[in-house]
């Protein structure tokens, strides 16, 4: 009986001190967590080559090109501009004027577009895609004007003689700073803005000396695609 219980008082301690070993062995091997590090690692996604870095929620569709010439702008050789079709992508197109003042577009071959307001031209487009398209939308956006139309020339006295791209807003004083200021024996008082109108010649007076030494205000001429501007020479 005692026998017995002695070995049955070994087996517990035994199965004690086993129990005790494992649990510091345990100890030497790192425990394993299942919670987040306080700084997660970076994470790099590749993107595909070419792929723009900005992140998709910034990315946009390109918007049209807003208009660089004001509506009454005369269209001529040399212009590049925008012949937008609403709602019809394929039949939009971005095309130059050729020298003989015509414009291709699809569905619509050699349209003359010199001499006409970007407008007019767009109207006249329309009655062409009518044919092919029902009710359509066309707005033509002059997006580079290099045309002789929309330049303002500059002679006579001044520092550079030259032909300045014209801009809305653009004034005699622009002009003039454009091509230098005024020459040593310039007579500014006597300059002349040639301007044609409804296919006439008009001269209008403008007194350079008195806006540009003075800052006559009053002098400073708003100026129109086609202007010229004369400079004469003093006399002695």
């Amino acid at each position: 009986m005692n026998r017995h219980k002695n070995m049955k008082v070994k087996g517990i301690v035994s199965g004690l001190l086993l129990t005790l070993a494992s649990w510091a062995a345990a100890q030497d091997v790192p425990p394993t967590t299942t919670e987040a590090p306080a700084t997660p690692p970076a994470v790099i996604v590749a993107s595909p080559e070419g792929a723009s870095a900005a992140p998709a929620a910034t990315l946009v569709a390109p918007a049209a090109p807003a208009a660089t010439v004001s509506s009454d702008y005369v269209i001529g050789p040399g212009d590049v501009m925008q012949v937008f079709v609403w709602r019809n992508p394929e039949l939009t197109a971005i095309v130059p004027v050729r020298p003989d003042g015509k414009i291709s577009t699809p569905l619509v071959e050699d349209m003359v577009a010199v001499g006409k307001h970007p407008s007019a031209l767009a109207r006249d487009i329309e009655k062409v895609l009518g044919e092919y398209v029902r009710s359509p939308q066309v707005n033509v956006i002059v997006t580079q004007p290099a045309s002789v139309f929309s330049q303002v020339k500059i002679i006579g006295q001044v520092q550079r003689p030259q032909a300045l791209p014209y801009r809305e807003g653009m004034t005699v004083l622009d002009a003039v700073l454009g091509v230098g200021g005024l020459a040593p024996f310039a007579a500014g008082n006597r300059s002349r803005l040639m301007r044609t109108v409804d296919g006439k010649q008009q001269e209008i007076r403008v007194k350079l000396g008195d806006l540009v030494n003075d800052g006559d205000m009053k002098q400073n001429l708003a100026l129109k695609p086609g202007d010229v501007l004369i400079v004469p020479e003093s006399r002695f």
